[in-house]
């Protein structure tokens, strides 16, 4: 499939201190792909230097099949950045916000119906200095969607949503990719990962260290499950086996049992190990 985002040994250095170390990263067409690590990992700095809103020390970057260093202006109209925190636009209403972005752009959704589509249809007419932090979020999603971009970048866009607003967030990611948006997340919500992304990578010291779909990442997939019993004598017993399967069979043989669990390591298990 095409890339819609490509990196080559990408470095970013302050001073002696190297944040982003040679990290190789590509991205398909119509994907929605996750890029994790804690904090200080150095993957907002990465994703900043994709947005074209930092300049790299070295390596190739390549978005939309520009440079993102010396793209030009028409470049920005195929891509939606919604940041990490944002705290202009505190004296204007929401409605007014969206409205004015939409200009930016030659062939943006409709306003109101952006307005409505993050949940802020109430709020429109809401100064967004009074929004709480919930609120504001949503409405930095709208302004990164408004231009209809081919490439959305998403950086911790759910911070600060309750569960109700963060799953209706996720059918409008799913919706974009449908259309054909290419997706950048950036998060510490792991369940949002699993609902959402095609695949993943995970950055930590400024280096990739794992890269896969949500199932297989750090062999995932492959990890030993935990079988747990309590067996006719009562007492719970435990077994860890690369073929749960084939052990729930053998017990079965052996007479009843009783409280059977199956556990694979999850997708935080994982996480946690590649990052130690």
């Amino acid at each position: 499939m095409t890339a819609a985002i490509s990196a080559r040994g990408l470095r970013k250095s302050y001073g002696d201190f190297e944040a982003v170390r040679g990290v190789d990263l590509e991205v398909a067409e119509g994907e929605v792909f996750a890029l994790l690590g804690p904090n200080g990992a150095g993957k907002s700095t990465t994703v900043e230097i994709l947005e074209g809103l930092r300049p790299r020390t070295g390596g190739e970057v390549s978005v939309l099949g520009a440079d993102p260093a010396t793209a030009p202006r028409s470049w920005r109209a195929g891509i939606g950045v919604v940041q990490q925190a944002a705290t202009d636009l505190a004296d204007i209403t929401v409605a007014e916000a969206v409205h004015h972005h939409a200009r930016y752009y030659p062939d943006p959704r409709d306003p109101d119906e952006v307005v409505a589509l993050v949940g802020l249809a109430d709020k429109a007419r809401t100064r967004a200095g009074r929004l709480s932090g919930g609120q504001r979020r949503r409405l930095d999603v709208a302004l990164g969607i408004i231009g209809r971009p081919r490439v959305l970048f998403l950086d911790e866009p759910t911070t600060g949503f309750d569960p109700e607003a963060r799953r209706q967030f996720w059918g409008l990611v799913r919706d974009l990719a449908r259309e054909g948006a290419t997706i950048l997340l950036t998060t510490h919500y792991l369940d949002e990962v699993e609902a959402l992304a095609d695949r993943l990578a995970v950055i930590a010291g400024g280096r990739l260290v794992a890269e896969g779909t949500p199932t297989t990442v750090g062999g995932r997939d492959r990890a030993k499950a935990l079988v747990t019993w309590v067996d006719p004598d009562g007492v719970q017993r435990s077994r860890a086996t690369t073929d749960p399967v084939a052990l729930v069979v053998e017990l079965n043989a052996l007479g009843p049992v009783a409280d059977l669990t199956v556990t694979r390591p999850t997708l935080e298990d994982v996480y946690l190990e590649l990052i130690a």
